[in-house]
């Protein structure tokens, strides 16, 4: 049996909104502080000058891009399905370390750590949940409350594959999580439907934070990594990246 055999809609909808909303300012809001120096000291200049990248804008639309794709999952994981999952399950956000959403279900308590996919974790970060895990329960302990763990994987599947000693805790990813917190075979499907137009109303300032930080960047690196010709100043860029 689900945990929930039921869930509000508007609550949902709700959820949706503003997860978005706090999506797309914390992601302008990177877009906007990005700075050419802080990038290129992370970047490797012997690749861009190998792949012959000897363009200003060049080499701003691959780093700017990487930017993007690595921030905007990062974000998206720490911002969107957390209250989206609070709302669907009608629980409460945790106060708990390393969990998130807690629902009391007569004499059990549901303890969800919401992920983004399933393969978030790395043995250290699967180990830090864990103990997380038997940290929550033994204050159910204390409630004389039954107390079930799970890591909750908000897309993808998740299959075991049998093998070490069997888990405490459950996991559940994609449609199997949605249908535990809503009783809702096809909430995973809906969530997308939920959506609606709501992105669109983004896009648009989202498209100008990035096209302005791709014209603030190439000047940034015309200035600091170009000759007087606009050639790229190959020896600068690499004593800036790596020398002592």
């Amino acid at each position: 049996m689900p945990i929930n055999e039921s869930y509000s809609e508007e609550a949902v909808v709700s959820a949706i909104a503003t997860a978005l909303d706090n999506f797309y300012t914390t992601l302008i809001s990177k877009v906007d502080n990005i700075n050419i120096r802080n990038i290129m000291r992370r970047k490797n200049p012997y690749l861009f000058r190998a792949k012959a990248m000897n363009g200003a804008a060049q080499i701003v639309e691959a780093i700017l891009a990487a930017f993007i794709s690595s921030s905007e999952e990062t974000v998206f994981g720490n911002v969107f399905f957390e209250p989206i999952a609070t709302a669907a399950g009608q629980g409460q956000k945790a106060l708990a370390e390393g969990v998130d959403v807690m629902a009391e279900r007569g004499d059990t308590i549901y303890a969800v750590a919401v992920k983004s996919g399933p393969s978030v974790f790395n043995a250290d970060s699967k180990k830090k949940q864990e103990q997380n895990f038997m940290a929550a329960g033994k204050l159910a302990q204390q409630a004389k409350k039954r107390f079930v763990p799970i890591i909750g994987y908000s897309y993808g599947k998740k299959k075991s594959t049998g093998r070490g000693l069997p888990k405490f805790y459950t996991e559940w990813a994609g449609q199997q999580l949605w249908y535990e917190l809503t009783g809702d075979d096809q909430f995973y499907v809906k969530l997308i439907r939920f959506m609606d137009k709501l992105p669109e109303k983004y896009a648009e300032d989202f498209e100008q934070a990035y096209q302005k930080a791709s014209n603030r960047l190439v000047k940034e690196f015309t200035n600091e990594f170009c000759l007087e010709d606009g050639s790229i100043d190959w020896e600068k860029l690499v004593e800036f990246n790596s020398g002592r």
